[in-house]
Order: structure tokens, then sequence, then C-alpha cells
């Protein structure tokens, strides 16, 4: 079976694939260096789609369109211009109700697309571009130290490195912050206060690398216009232990926060540290498949920041405290006990 792994890397080679949702512009090319908020591709798409009823308007059918129909599919026209008229004494004509693109024109109707919105796919790590995906993004390759996380609010900065984190489980209050922290990115415990996320923003900060995060916050979280990470999750949950370590270690680095999160694409929120090395690092691997000895992760509310080794790996499915029967694996806790942990909640550290 293979396991989900989650990464704690004090330096490794990494390849991430930068895309936009749809076709659009790759700004970069092949061996060019970027760093973490560089734009790599770019597009735009409507915010709005506006149907006007052109046959209606105007009292005839839409077979007869076609002659009065002063516009073609894919124009840009502007608000007031005319669509469509018909001549003589009482003649009648539909103007556009708004600027915009025509997206499409059938049965006497046309969609019109109005309002534009820019996308933007940044790079998110410091590193050089290997390979351009045409009219989509790019593949860049990077060597340093990474730390993936469980949440991220889908924004990218980057900055310099300050600790407000003595300990794993500490909390992160507004009276914390102050203005010698403007520009940097804050590593941090526990935030419940929505005070704490605004006074970061007024300061302003570059980014908030958190052990976890009340689950009321998230909304707020999500508005933020800098990227706030949490290494392990929803609720009071301490940072796991290779993190804090690697993280607390390494204050005044530049520190990329990459905070997007996308399930689909199995790509998880997670921050990047540029490190001076001789020889470039291996790269990690991709899945790994579960074995007696790994360090594993636990990801549940039972058991918040579990970590343990794998004891024993029973081939049949066991039945759980739950009632719920399910292929399992017995973990020797940090704290020396032993429990039985269905494998769809277990990572595997690497």
């Amino acid at each position: 079976m293979h396991a989900p792994v989650f990464y704690v890397l004090p330096l490794a080679t990494i390849t991430r694939k930068r895309l936009l949702p749809h076709a659009g512009r790759v700004v970069v090319r092949v061996g060019q260096k970027v760093s973490p908020s560089d734009v790599i591709a770019e597009t735009s798409i409507s915010r709005k789609h506006v149907i006007v009823d052109v046959a209606e308007q105007l009292q005839v059918p839409s077979a007869k369109l076609e002659s009065i129909v002063k516009i073609k599919r894919g124009q840009k026209i502007a608000k007031g211009e005319v669509i469509a008229e018909i001549g003589g004494v009482f003649g009648r004509e539909v103007r556009s109700p708004a600027d915009g693109r025509v997206a499409a024109m059938a049965g006497g109707k046309l969609v019109l697309e109005t309002g534009r919105a820019s996308i933007e796919v940044r790079a998110g790590v410091a590193g050089t571009v290997i390979e351009v995906i045409e009219g989509l993004g790019a593949v860049i390759r990077a060597s340093g130290a990474v730390v993936q996380g469980v949440w991220g609010n889908g924004k990218i900065d980057a900055g310099v490195l300050l600790s407000l984190l003595e300990k794993p489980d500490d909390s992160l209050d507004a009276s914390r912050l102050d203005v010698s922290q403007r520009g940097s990115v804050i590593l941090a415990g526990h935030v419940s206060d929505p005070k704490t996320l605004k006074a970061a923003a007024e300061l302003p900060v570059r980014g908030l690398v958190l052990s976890s995060m009340s689950s009321a916050l998230i909304s707020i979280a999500l508005q933020a216009q800098y990227p706030i990470l949490l290494t392990d999750g929803f609720g009071r949950r301490p940072m796991n232990q290779p993190a804090f370590k690697l993280l607390s270690t390494n204050v005044k680095r530049d520190i990329a926060v990459n905070a997007e999160f996308h399930r689909k694409m199995e790509s998880r929120p997670e921050v990047f540290l540029s490190l001076p090395f001789t020889q470039e690092p291996p790269e990690p691997p991709e899945v790994e498949t579960f074995a007696v000895g790994q360090t594993v992760r636990i990801i549940s509310i039972l058991e918040p920041a579990g970590k343990g080794s794998l004891v024993s790996l029973p081939n049949e499915p066991v039945i759980l405290a739950n009632g719920v029967r399910a292929l399992a694996a017995r973990v020797r806790l940090e704290a020396g006990d032993e429990i039985l942990v269905p494998r769809s909640n277990l990572e595997v550290l690497v």
C-alpha cells in the first residue's frame, strides 16, 4: 500500500510544476533563474456572463437575425454599441449593456463576457526553470530545505524568517507583533484571535508559518493578502518536532512561503529555504510504501500532531475501537505507548 509522504527535509532537490488553470502566456524561459514571487505565467478570465436576447427585443425570428446583427463571435464591444438593428420608420435596435467580448451567439441570443480578471502563477521557490509547458506554465528545480504543511490560504510571498516560537506548543497573540518584524516571515505557534491576523496585516508581514489555528479564523485567513501556512492543522496543535527543529534553527535566512493548496493536484503548502551546498542533494521519493521502522505522523483529531514509529503492519483488516474494519498499523508513540491506527490516518515523515 502506497503511503502519503510528508516532507521535512534539511537539504534536498525538488522540482515543482507551476501551471495556469487554462491556457495563457508563459513569461519565463528554460535556464532562467526565478525568485519565489516571480510571475512565470499569466492569463485572464471573465468575471461575469450577460445573456442578451436579441430576437426577443427586436421581435423577429432568430432565423432572420443574421442580416441585422452587426457583430461577430469573439468581437470586443463597448457599452452602448449597437448589436443589431432594424431600419425603417419604426426602426428598433439592441445595444450592448456593458463593455465585453461576444462569447457565443445561438438561438437568437448573445452571450457577452464582461469584466476580465487577471490570473498569475508565481514560482513559489527560488530556483531554475528546467522546462516550459507551452501556454500553461513551467517546471522549476531548486535545492534547499523543505517543510510541508497541512493547510494554506492560497498566497505566495518571501522574506527573512523571524521566530516568535520558543517551544512547539506556544501561542501567538497580537501583543507580540511590532514594527521590527515588518516585511518578514514570522514563525509562530497557535493562533485563536482574529486580532492577531489583522495586526500581522497592518505591519505588514510577508507571511505567517503557524503550528495551528482556530478553524473559526479560516474566512479571515483566506482574505489576508499575505500567506498563512499551518504545519499541523486546526485546533490547538503543537508544531511537529522535525518542522520546529528545522525552522527554528534557520532564523534570519530568506524563506519562501507557498501557501497554495490543491487537493485535486495533490500538492501541499510548503516553505522553502535556499541553502548553500557543494554537491546537488538528491531528490526525495514521490511515494513511499509502508514498512516497519518508518517514522510516521498521525492525522487524527484523537492524536493531534501524534508521531511515532511503525511496529507492525497486519496483512488483514482489523476491527478498530470504533467498530470500523480497516487495514491498520501498530504505532509506537514517542511517549512509548503503542496504538492501532488506520493506515489511511498515517503519513510517512521523510
